[in-house]
């Protein structure tokens, strides 16, 4: 792709321009490598971040951002909790189990005196990131034998002045982003298929507090004086546990009126949905004002052909992705990683509204060349 040089753009530069329908300097480069790598380049045992806060990954991210010289996206990754969002109970957090690779930690408050402890456990390990599941599913009960308190936790700023900070300091990097109030999956594991289909009288229930979540939220994000980039409504793996069908009568009320109240504030609005995406490309192309879309998996992981979504989408949507990350990023050679940067950046970058990116999460172990060559053949080859 030729055309008049332009200057150099900043990664914030850089993605405005691709939302705006224009055309940027080169194809942006946004690898997504949201938790792993950022918390492998700390040097450090995953858990000092997730459960520590030293520093927490939403910190690393941006270190990580700014050391491969990526164009941001920063898909919801500061969890942002306004005043009337957060539960006053005062939860503490004990450790029930411990070794040298695993924490597990399960949160608890004391009402009159007494433990009332949450069913659900966090699992912290030394070299990935943290987990939640209820108890049982790891053989531990559901109120422990033992416990102990834990201790040394840094506090962090997740609300407005948190944000503010983490905004000023991804800079011109790129975008940052925050959740919308409700999400493309409304259904994210066993027991709520379970609980969906053996619960039908509590559906409206569920969609109304999930509506009700939304409004709440943009009521809160119209009043920030320093708001986000865009707003985050997608969810991991949409189309995974949901059916298309549930997903339409479930999910997506409250999504479509998140991208609406996001439009009214002139916010761009982000999905992020790994697995099978095709139908919902083609969906939320055709009946919202959806502004990007991905990861955009392709076989066996997905059902995404780039090629085939740019021509029937791609002047109607912002596409973003879609690397293999097993076979080309963590595998493959730094040839590959070119060979394939170039085949996207073929497929989809005419015209604009694409971002190059991976096809969900890089493994933590994805070798640091490959993502450097990712970003280089965007700056070099991407060029328009």
């Amino acid at each position: 792709m030729q055309g008049d040089k332009q200057k150099n753009m900043t990664g914030r530069e850089r993605l405005l321009k691709v939302i705006r329908k224009e055309i940027p300097d080169c194809v942006p480069c946004a690898p997504d490598f949201s938790n792993m790598i950022p918390a492998k380049l700390t040097g450090k045992k995953f858990w000092e971040l997730y459960l520590y806060n030293d520093p927490p990954i939403w910190d690393a991210y941006v270190d990580c951002a700014k050391f491969f010289d990526i164009d941001s996206l920063m898909d919801g990754y500061f969890p942002l909790r306004f005043e009337d969002e957060i539960d006053k109970r005062p939860w503490q957090k004990y450790f029930v189990f411990k070794d040298e690779k695993k924490l597990v930690t399960q949160r608890a408050y004391k009402d009159n005196g007494k433990l009332v402890w949450d069913p659900f456990v966090e699992v912290f390990h030394s070299d990935n990131p943290a987990t939640g599941m209820l108890a049982e599913k790891i053989g531990l009960p559901a109120l422990p034998k033992t416990y102990e308190l834990v201790e040394g936790v840094k506090k962090v700023d997740t609300g407005y002045e948190g944000f503010k900070k983490l905004k000023a300091r991804l800079g011109d990097q790129g975008l940052i982003g925050i959740g919308g109030g409700a999400g493309t999956s409304a259904l994210w594991d066993e027991e709520m298929i379970m609980w969906y289909y053996d619960h039908p009288e509590e559906h409206k229930k569920v969609m109304d507090e999930r509506m009700e979540s939304v409004e709440r939220r943009f009521a809160n994000i119209s009043k920030m004086e320093v708001k986000p980039d865009f707003i985050c409504v997608g969810g991991s793996g949409t189309l995974v546990f949901q059916s298309f069908d549930i997903f339409k009568e479930f999910a997506f009320p409250a999504v479509k009126r998140a991208i609406e109240l996001a439009t009214k504030l002139g916010l761009p609005t982000h999905v992020h949905s790994c697995g099978p995406e095709k139908e919902l490309v083609k969906f939320m192309a055709e009946n919202t004002n959806l502004t990007i879309i991905d990861p955009l998996e392709i076989p066996p992981m997905g059902n995404c052909l780039l090629a085939d979504l740019k021509k029937l989408y791609g002047k109607k949507i912002i596409l973003k992705g879609n690397l293999h990350t097993t076979e080309v990023m963590l595998r493959g050679s730094v040839e590959d990683v070119i060979r394939e940067s170039k085949k996207c950046i073929d497929e989809a970058a005419a015209g604009g509204m694409f971002i190059l990116s991976t096809g969900d999460q890089c493994g933590r172990d994805t070798p640091f060349e490959n993502l450097r060559a990712m970003v280089n053949t965007a700056r070099t080859y991407g060029k328009y």
